[in-house]
């Protein structure tokens, strides 16, 4: 086990304000594998400081000039990425190839695409007789999530500081040692001291600080709607803006004359992916009731093959809180057709790869946010109850749909409630705009979209 020390605050590792630490835990044999500071208001109010007094300067360096840190920084996150991946599996236990391709290589997209829009973005445009300017919105404050670690601070460090902002970054207490990671790298690729900031810490004690510092212009925080919306109170009494990417219980709608094979085996795959701990999840599938019974048999058969390929929850108290929900879909009425309670390894906060049949949609696993490996499937009579059923949740993060014709497909999508919806499995693109309708949050993270949230514009007129 090793003992880290100290936050990165202006360009250095300082010892923190107090003597708490948070351990870290390897969900997958349930062992300590490391300790770091645990930060408290005092360690969160030296990293604002930092970040307001270098401001100045990082919003008056050229574009170009932070489009190259930002080039620097993609290529030192390139060079560690083994380092990396070995780092996510060993405090989040994903399977290691998962994280070489998703964890570790998914930010490297990231921050290049940035580095790329900081040399283009117009931040200087004519409108009649104004010019417009595209000025950062100060200090932020990011509170990041434990699912996908690195990604979550780099799809906001990165639009942040091509912007021109300074950043102070709290990541989640489950996985704090990929954010220091990416620390030492913003460091070795000469971004200038106090630009970008890192305190480790519990969310009630660092994560709250941050969120009501009086210094911090904009908190972009990832995590739970019930997080979110008490962050958004404490920013609506200062009238500071946020950008909150919340939950989901996002629908996979499979239309008749859709491959049905390939959506289930695909809309199986999603579910699991990352164990399931993934907010954008399609843990819904809507199919039509001619192909219903077909559909959950391919998707029991698809679930089962999963059973010692994905990896343990991030720790016991969500392994208890899923398994919980499992519990709960039975006693409901659904129909346990692929795993269940039983636990596929002896040792290790696993839960099976579970698929529930005959899911109505006011059932609560139907309606809540499960987050691990649990998949619900739905039946739909015509395509507008598809519809119905498909918006008939508080959530509206993604979605998917499924249809023999790309254009049938497309005109479904309009009409669903979602922030981002894939079309007969259409692929991941890092330039697309990501966040939800409703209580799914508010604002956009990646591409252009992202970059504007960290924007304020200014107009001059001649």
């Amino acid at each position: 086990m090793k003992a880290y020390d100290g936050m990165y605050i202006d360009g250095a590792w300082r010892p923190a304000a107090g003597p708490d630490v948070i351990e870290v835990v390897n969900p997958a044999d349930e062992q300590v594998i490391a300790t770091v500071p645990a930060g408290t208001a005092e360690d969160v109010d030296a990293a604002v400081r930092a970040a307001r007094a270098a401001l100045p300067a990082w919003a008056a360096t050229p574009p170009a000039e932070r489009a190259a840190r930002l080039a620097a920084l993609r290529d030192v996150l390139v060079a560690r990425q083994e380092e990396i991946a070995r780092t996510v599996t060993a405090e989040l236990g994903a399977p290691l190839k998962l994280s070489q391709t998703v964890h570790a290589g998914v930010p490297v997209a990231v921050a290049g695409s940035y580095a790329e829009l900081a040399a283009t973005y117009p931040f200087e445009e004519k409108t009649g007789n104004s010019t417009v300017l595209h000025e950062p919105v100060g200090v932020v404050g990011a509170i990041t999530p434990w699912n996908y670690p690195l990604h979550q601070i780099v799809a906001k460090a990165a639009p942040a500081l091509a912007a021109g902002c300074t950043i102070v970054v709290k990541p989640a207490e489950d996985t704090p040692l990929v954010a220091r990671l990416f620390a030492e790298a913003v460091h070795e690729a000469g971004v200038p001291a106090g630009v970008f900031n890192l305190v480790t810490g519990l969310g009630p004690v660092a994560g709250q600080a941050l969120a009501e510092y009086p210094g911090v212009d904009l908190v972009s925080f990832t995590g739970s709607t019930a997080v979110g919306r008490r962050i958004g109170a404490v920013a609506a009494g200062a009238v500071k803006k946020v950008a909150l990417e919340l939950g989901g219980k996002s629908a996979n709608v499979i239309l008749p004359g859709a491959d049905l094979a390939r959506a289930v085996n695909v809309g199986v795959a999603n579910v699991m992916s990352n164990s399931g701990q993934t907010c954008s999840a399609w843990t819904r599938m809507l199919v039509h009731r001619d192909q219903y019974d077909e559909a959950v048999e391919l998707a029991a058969a698809a679930a089962a093959k999963y059973g010692d390929r994905i990896g343990p929850l991030v720790n016991a108290k969500q392994q208890e809180r899923v398994r919980g929900y499992i519990e709960k879909g039975v006693a409901e009425g659904a129909r346990l057709v692929a795993g269940g309670l039983d636990a596929p390894r002896e040792k290790g906060c696993f839960v099976s790869p579970t698929v529930f049949a005959d899911v109505t949609p006011d059932m609560t696993i139907a309606q809540e946010e499960i987050f691990g490996p649990v998949l619900s499937v739905l039946r739909y009579e015509d395509e507008e109850d598809a519809l119905r059923i498909a918006n008939g949740t508080v959530y509206g993060l993604a979605g998917a749909v499924w249809a023999g014709d790309e254009a049938e497909a497309a005109a479904f999508a309009r009409r669903m409630e979602a922030g981002q919806v894939d079309i007969n499995g259409g692929r991941f693109n890092p330039l697309a705009p990501f966040g939800g309708y409703k209580q799914s949050g508010v604002g956009r993270e990646l591409g252009v979209h992202g970059l504007t949230e960290y924007l304020q514009t200014k107009s001059l007129q001649f």
